[in-house]
This record gives C-alpha cells, structure tokens and sequence, in this order.
C-alpha cells in the first residue's frame, strides 16, 4: 500500500513520459513481421510497461515448449492470437485467470475463417489457445464484431499484408476505440503497408513491412494523470515531454476535454507545457468515451475532486477491462460519497447508455482505495492526493502501463511513501 500526501498546491517542473504502450506493442509486431524474427533496431523511446516487455520477450526467444503465457497484458495477447497464427509448429497461448475471463470469440473465428488452426482449450471463444500452423485459404473478405473490443481488428490488420491475398474487414455493429484503429493503420502505412479504408470496410493489399525508424510518441492515456492533478493544483506549470500535436492516439482529445476543468496546453518542440487557464471546472460535465475508454476512470475522479457532475457514455468496454472498471468505480466513489450510477434506460436516449458521476469527494479520513489488478484504477484514484492524503492497495499495478509513476509523482514533491 501507498499513502499519498498533498504537496503545497503548487505542480511545477518536468515530467519524462514513457512510451505508448499502444504505439510500442503495435511496431514490435510489424518489425517483427518484417524481419521474420525478433527485429534488430528497436523503436526509441520503446515503451518501458510490463506489457510492452511481456511481447518483446515471446517475440524475442520462442518460450519453452511453445507456452507463451500473456498474463493480464489483453493488447499482447491478442496481437499475438493473430501474429502466432502465421508462425510454424504448434503453440499454446495463455494468460491470467482474469485474461480467461476475457473474450477472443470474433478474432479466433475470423482467423480460423482465414486459415488459421486455433482450438479453444478450455471454453469456446476464451483462452487458452492451441495455436496449429497457418493452413491458408481462398478467403480474403471477412466481417468481424466491431463492438467489443477495437483489438480484435488490430490485430487482423498487423498480419494482413502477410496473408497470401491480403484482407477486407467489414466490421459488424458500432466499433469501439475506432481511433486505436486508426492508429494501426497509421503504423502500418508508416512501415510501407497498402490500405484503403472506406465507410464499409478497410482493404489491406498483400506486401510487406519495411523497417524504419521510429520515435515513439509519449503515452496521453499517461498524461491524463497528470492533467488531473493539475485540475486538483492551486498554481499549475508542468511540462511533460514526448507528446506531439499531430498525435496517432485518440487519448490526445484530452488536451480539448480538460479546457473544461480550467487547464490550458501549449505545444512546444518537445512536449506540451499545461497551466491553469483562469477559469474554474464546470459545474456539469458531458462526454462520450467511446473513442477513449482508458480516460474515463480519471474523468470520473476529476469529477469528484471537484464536484462536478458527470455524465459518461461509451462505456461499454470498460466491463472486459483488466477488471470491470464500472463496478470498480462505483465501489471506491463510493467510499468518498460519490456515486457512479447506471441512468434509468427511460433516460437515454438512441440506445446509448448513459451513467452519472454525482457528488464531491469527502476525504477527510484518508481513504484507502483498491485497485483490483487494475493500472489505471491505481493512478487515477492516486491524483486525489492532491488534496488531501490518500491510501492505495497494491501500488505495484501500475507497472503494467507506467512503471515511473510513484517516482514521478514523489519527483513533483507529492509523497508517495
């Protein structure tokens, strides 16, 4: 457990961030592909993340008897679902318990509709996987459900150029984090690969990837953290280096989405400089995380620090996360007298469900907060000590995205101890 205490309300200086986790795991698969082993020359800036090192390790050296084991790392495990399915000999692909719970069904059916020899070996549609060789097939077009998670037709797209004819998803149903999408296709062109995306469908021309060099953009779902301590800050001037105007990720909406609560960004050669801006956070907060999902836990606690009421939509993922991030929300706002409730469905609207952030955090008895296996429960609720001190169970969950974190946070004077 860490105790983190407030600071003298002043978040000034500079702050390294890693890598994207997101943009590192999606070039380890492409040069990866493209050197026909593990590749050479890295990216720079790689992203330092327990899940970012769980791919460079299996896709480094074959593990013993084949047994690439994921853990809780859902990105390497279904990049690799797709990549290992190209791979000779038998292989077995596993992860934790909560990594069983979590569904591969749409990508392990469109693969093995594109030739891929995959077994359920537990439960259908679920790892583990027994992955066989790649048999081929005359198939090139394929649909794929859209609206569980935007990783499936990642990793479809990674190993597209490599398939004899090439490939065209249709997704099926509204697509989730369509901006990891484009993402994808943004690496993909950067290492030479041909694609036409349409309102219907994306087509991927046979070819392959060329090897380049890359810098690695900082992480923004990372930077969200900070942004919200300077919501919670009496005198903000903090520089976070890595991060581009003309960013890949969709997280980068986050600059637009806190002018809200008062935090102004200025781009700079090498990074962004946040300030307050003069105005106060808004009493009333609207949002569709649908093309964000990972922001949405440091939103809700944003919302709470300040009182302002929220109202979230395109939550839908959140239930397959590294745990079931709405439960989760709704028990540790609980504990500071917010609530985080479904809206009745009478209250929605066009079919989106809608959930409410309502109440102003009371955190006068030090709160201790659980984090579930959960990264990012663990940091967004770890901003809250910015106001006052603030306990949080099992500190070490941050490794899987932001290793740096408690230091960085101890480096801008708030003590995690």
């Amino acid at each position: 457990m860490k105790t983190v205490s407030p600071p003298n309300g002043i978040l000034q200086g500079t702050i390294r961030l890693d890598g994207s986790k997101s943009i590192s795991n999606r070039a380890l698969i492409a040069l990866a592909l493209a050197s026909g082993n593990y590749p050479a020359t890295l990216p720079a800036r790689l992203s330092s993340s327990k899940d970012t090192a769980t791919l460079q390790r299996l896709l480094s050296v074959p593990p013993p008897g084949n047994l690439y084991d994921a853990g809780d790392a859902g990105t390497t495990f279904r990049f690799l679902t797709a990549f290992l399915a190209l791979q000779p000999g038998m292989k077995t692909l596993t992860g934790s318990e909560r990594m069983k719970e979590r569904p591969v069904g749409p990508l392990v059916q469109a693969l093995r509709t594109l030739g891929a020899q995959i077994v359920c070996l537990e439960k259908e549609g679920f790892p583990p996987l027994q992955i066989g060789p790649f048999s081929g097939s005359s198939v090139r077009e394929i649909s794929v459900q859209a609206d569980i998670s935007s990783q499936f037709i990642s990793a479809l797209l990674l190993i597209a150029p490599y398939l004899p004819a090439g490939l065209i998803i249709k997704p099926e149903g509204r697509l989730v984090s369509e901006p990891y999408v484009e993402m994808t296709l943004h690496m993909m062109r950067y290492f030479g690969a041909e694609t036409v995306r349409t309102p219907e469908a994306i087509m991927v021309y046979p070819g392959k990837y060329q090897p380049r060099a890359l810098v690695t953009e900082a992480d923004w779902s990372a930077a969200s953290y900070w942004y919200a301590m300077a919501v919670f800050a009496e005198n903000v001037d903090l520089k976070l280096e890595g991060l581009f105007r003309e960013s890949w990720q969709g997280d980068a909406i986050l600059a637009d989405m806190m002018t809200r609560f008062g935090i102004s960004t200025t781009y700079e050669e090498d990074g962004i400089r946040i300030r307050k801006n003069g105005t106060s956070p808004r009493q009333f907060f609207e949002w569709d995380f649908s093309s964000c999902p990972d922001l949405a836990q440091t939103l809700a606690v944003v919302c709470a620090g300040t009182g302002t009421q929220g109202l979230f939509s395109g939550l839908e993922t959140l239930h397959i996360k590294e745990t079931d991030r709405i439960a989760a929300l709704k028990t540790e706002l609980a504990k500071i007298g917010v609530s985080f409730m479904k809206m009745p469905a009478r209250m929605n609207k066009q079919g989106i469900t809608y959930y409410m952030v309502e109440g102003k955090a009371a955190l006068g008895n030090k709160p201790r907060f659980a984090t579930y296996g959960d990264h990012r429960m663990a940091m967004s609720f770890a901003t809250l000590g910015m106001l006052a001190p603030v306990e949080i169970e099992n500190p070490e969950v941050v490794n899987k995205s932001y290793p740096g974190f408690w230091e960085d946070m101890e480096q801008m004077g708030i003590t995690p101890m």
